[in-house]
């Protein structure tokens, strides 16, 4: 008997591992950018953000690198049916939720405080524990191997 895992990906299994591959090569490109202070991507930051990302300690800078690179770990591993995307989501879930459990709790300048500079965490939030949701199932499902 064929298993799951040894026979045809699900179309489904392509559609989201390809925008999640979008989705966190943009995450990865912002990482870089900002690390690198690349300046014409940095003219784009207002300057109170740029005092908030200078003032980050380097473990918060260590998260934030965790969930970005262990996110895109964790599609290439899904995209090839690898069962370890569960592990690398799940690591970058706790990276992610840690990150901005920081930003958080530090004194964010008014501008950046407000509830619209609060969506984009939710968003990735979100998006990082649906990916992690999404190969959990793939896992029990056996499309991962």
């Amino acid at each position: 008997m064929t298993t799951l895992a040894e026979g045809k990906a699900p179309v489904h299994l392509w559609v989201v591992g390809v925008l999640s591959l979008l989705w966190n090569g943009f995450g990865c490109y912002d990482y870089l950018m900002t690390e690198l202070r690349n300046e014409a991507y940095m003219a784009q930051v207002p300057p109170q953000a740029l005092a908030i990302f200078d003032a980050f300690p380097v473990w918060a800078i260590a998260l934030w690198a965790i969930g970005v690179w262990l996110s895109m770990l964790g599609v290439i591993l899904l995209l090839l049916r690898n069962r370890q995307a569960t592990t690398a989501f799940l690591i970058a879930v706790v990276a992610v939720l840690a990150s901005f459990f920081y930003q958080a709790t530090t004194d964010l300048p008014q501008a950046m405080g407000g509830a619209s500079y609060w969506i984009m965490p939710a968003v990735i939030i979100a998006v990082t524990i649906g990916q992690w949701m999404y190969a959990n199932r793939m896992a029990a499902a056996g499309v991962l191997r």
